[in-house]
């Protein structure tokens, strides 16, 4: 069995999304429910990649919405888990603003998915 780096390493979850103008509110930036709701996508598939289990989730800790997403920009979303448990794990995720027609890039959010691995019957079980 692979170790637990190798599997983290493994299981770190990438999507790039466009940012159109039907995921924006009327300051022509993305909506921050839909920044949470693609945070929670990306470390729901880094919590399934790293544990090959059901989860769900079960809490956020902080999340920091450090700058506006503007309407015609690219965003590259990062889930790595951080922090394992008997049946639960933590995914940090990072939300990264891309111009278009420019390179670089800039880390506009950040928080953290708790979630818990559950079997048949809905009931936890072990991560690992």
């Amino acid at each position: 069995m692979e170790n637990l780096q190798t599997r983290i390493d493994n299981s770190t979850t990438t999507i790039f999304k466009a940012v159109f103008p039907n995921t924006t509110n009327h300051y022509d930036t993305l909506f921050g429910g839909t920044a949470l709701q693609l945070m929670d996508e990306v470390a729901f598939i880094a919590a399934t990649r790293f544990s090959r289990k059901r989860v769900v989730t079960v809490s956020t800790d902080k999340i920091d919405f450090n700058l506006p997403i503007p309407a015609g920009t690219i965003v590259e979303l990062t889930g790595k888990v951080v922090h394992v448990g008997n049946t639960s794990l933590k995914v940090h995720v990072e939300i990264y603003i891309e111009e278009m027609y420019l390179e670089g890039r800039t880390k506009a959010i950040e928080g953290t998915f708790a979630f818990v691995a559950l079997d048949e019957d809905k009931n936890p079980t072990p991560i690992l």
